[in-house]
């Protein structure tokens, strides 16, 4: 037996790994002087800064754990029907109409967060729902961010004016904006392929 490991090490071992690495993804940021677990007032538990960040700096950096078959409260979407569970703390980052933080995507398809404002030593670390879900439909309570700027309710970039998208650009995943294209694209389409006078209202003839 190799390395003298026991029959039993297997499923064990494998767990204690499993768990190991979760505490090395959850801990990265702490370690490296980055981020911590905290509990918030109101929202429960939250990821805060231990240190500052300037604009443009990332600030958590995204490992997908696994895939997901439909969007719910904690899937990260990461193209038009792709849905993936992050590892470590990403899914504890809270939402916020104002988020100090953005998403870009990293090489192995997952977000990494970008600090778009500056960011300073005990502050919460958040970012918008809707930077990286097209459709957020699972959030029925008001939002309790506590911007200036809030929505009251946690909805997808679909949903967001298209003032609030530009003021988000740099800070999005892109196919977002790509579906935007996309479905821009396809009613400029039809739009071209309606018979002439369909579109003209129907009245009635004026009696004289």
């Amino acid at each position: 037996m190799p390395f003298g490991r026991s029959p039993a090490w297997g499923t064990a071992g494998s767990s204690l790994i499993s768990l190991q690495v979760e505490l090395i993804l959850q801990r990265a940021g702490d370690v490296n002087g980055g981020y911590e677990l905290q509990r918030t007032d109101a929202k429960g538990a939250g990821v805060f800064a231990t240190r500052s960040f300037q604009v443009g700096e990332t600030v958590m950096v995204g490992v997908i754990d696994r895939e997901l078959d439909h969007n719910h409260s904690h899937a990260s979407q990461v193209s038009e029907k792709r849905f993936v569970m992050h590892g470590g703390l990403i899914t504890k980052v809270n939402h916020s109409c104002e988020p100090n933080c953005g998403i870009h995507l990293n090489a192995s398809g997952a977000h990494d967060f970008v600090a778009r404002q500056p960011i300073t030593a005990g502050q919460e670390i958040t970012f918008d729902y809707a930077m990286r879900n097209y459709s957020v439909e699972h959030f029925a309570a008001h939002c309790q961010c506590g911007s200036p700027r809030c929505r009251d309710r946690i909805t997808g970039w679909k949903d967001l004016p298209a003032e609030r998208k530009a003021d988000y650009r740099g800070f999005v995943a892109p196919y977002l904006t790509e579906i935007d294209n996309q479905r821009a694209t396809k009613q400029v389409g039809q739009v071209a392929r309606t018979p002439r006078g369909t579109a003209r209202a129907t009245t009635s003839p004026v009696s004289r």
